[in-house]
């Protein structure tokens, strides 16, 4: 399997798909800490209204989805601290919402478009070398962002009246965790797709989770499983020609449940 990164597509695909595996995990920790599992589905499918109106203005589709993926963030965030309804709920009506507006927008365009159903199901092999530029650069940033503010962060997931109490504007670093969650989500879509975007984001996490409980092991335990079953099942798509992205995610998966057997019997 060592012959597949002789090929110049398979390396932009896995420097692409660790970086936003990485990328993924790390916001993830903040996101399933927060109990806030359900905003990243919704920010993931909110962008498919943000694509599919870059494609009928004929705009850049990765501008518009983040555009739209962060506007729709900043109306769940206000809507919470201004409403009774549930996050939950917001969630699910934003995102039943965006989707139907996503279906007009492609209804208004008559001319057939790959680029919707690659934003949904993603395809990792036709990444390009600017979106392997893009992940980088945008991993940069919001790696950054979290390194600045994390203790505020880590507070904030974990006792957020405390946090707030202490001094901490609790409002801003919720709608900051808003905002990086919908561009690393909307910038991952891009190259891997909906479904490993939202898996990479709750998957890793939930496995180091019952491995550790100390938030910056937490992090890098998070990292690695990320990079592991990007690589792992890289391989095995390629040495059993399944889809990338897929198999990545069931090879998260199955170590999510190895590892969750294993900490059973660690504890007996």
């Amino acid at each position: 399997m060592i012959e597949m990164l002789h090929f110049g597509f398979v390396q932009k695909a896995l420097i692409a798909g660790v970086f936003a595996g990485v990328l993924l995990a790390v916001i993830g920790v903040y996101v399933v800490l927060k109990k806030m599992s359900f905003i990243g589905d919704g920010i993931a499918h909110s962008a498919f209204g943000g694509v599919a109106l870059g494609l009928l203005i004929g705009a850049n589709t990765t501008l518009s989805a983040v555009l739209f993926a962060w506007a729709t963030a900043m109306l769940i965030g206000v809507s919470k601290k201004n409403s009774k309804t549930s996050e939950d709920a917001l969630i699910g009506i934003f995102f039943a919402f965006t989707m139907a507006l996503g279906v007009i927008f492609i209804g208004f365009n008559k001319k057939y478009n790959a680029d919707i159903f690659g934003f949904l199901f993603g395809d990792i092999l036709a990444v390009s070398a600017s979106d392997v530029m893009t992940i980088v650069g945008v991993s940069a940033l919001v790696l950054f962002a979290v390194w600045f503010f994390y203790k505020d962060l880590t507070y904030f997931a974990f006792d957020e009246e405390g946090a707030k109490v202490s001094g901490i504007n609790t409002e801003f670093i919720y709608f900051l965790l808003l905002t990086l969650v919908s561009v690393t989500i909307v910038v991952s879509i891009k190259i891997v797709g909906i479904i490993l975007a939202v898996a990479f984001l709750i998957i890793p996490v939930s496995t180091a989770l019952m491995l550790t409980t100390d938030i910056k092991k937490l992090i890098a335990i998070s990292a690695v499983i990320s990079v592991i079953s990007t690589i792992a099942g890289f391989a095995l798509s390629y040495a059993f020609n399944l889809a990338s992205g897929a198999t990545i995610v069931v090879t998260a998966t199955i170590l999510f449940a190895a590892v969750s057997i294993f900490s059973r019997f660690a504890k007996r």
